[in-house]
């Protein structure tokens, strides 16, 4: 078994899908609800094979923060970062390969959206570091 973290982003991706959906702001709340029973189906669904860590959903809002240096102030980048940089939720699978983690984000992004319409967005899929890289 492989951890693997799956990141939904709010917008962004390599390219987006022909079918891109409107932002959340732009949908009634009965489609927000679909689409957070769906969230809460894949973790349901996951959690049944053994697969799911945990997961959360995060606001849109947050900064970057730095040190910069001894007795100075922490800098920020804000007060947001930049819509492409910003992450709508994460979830933890443990699964038997990279291909199943593939498949579990796939299932994912099929979340519904506006109108009822799958979102095609993209998840980046991470593994965790098993080991620390060694340095010669």
């Amino acid at each position: 078994m492989a951890k693997y973290l799956l990141l939904k982003h709010y917008r962004g991706g390599p390219k987006q899908h022909a079918n891109a959906q409107a932002p959340m702001e732009e949908w009634t709340p009965e489609e927000i609800t679909a689409h957070i029973d769906f969230m809460r189906k894949v973790a349901d669904d996951l959690s049944e094979r053994g697969e799911f860590v945990d997961g959360q959903a995060l606001a849109p809002d947050g900064e970057f923060v730095r040190y910069d240096g001894e007795g100075r102030p922490p800098v920020t980048d804000g007060p947001f970062a930049e819509t492409k940089d910003l992450i709508a939720g994460w979830m933890i699978i443990d699964v038997e390969s990279k291909e199943r983690a593939y498949e579990a984000a796939a299932y994912l992004s099929s979340a519904p959206g506006k109108d009822g319409l799958p979102l095609h967005e993209w998840l980046e899929v991470r593994p965790f570091l098993v080991e620390p890289p060694v340095v010669e």
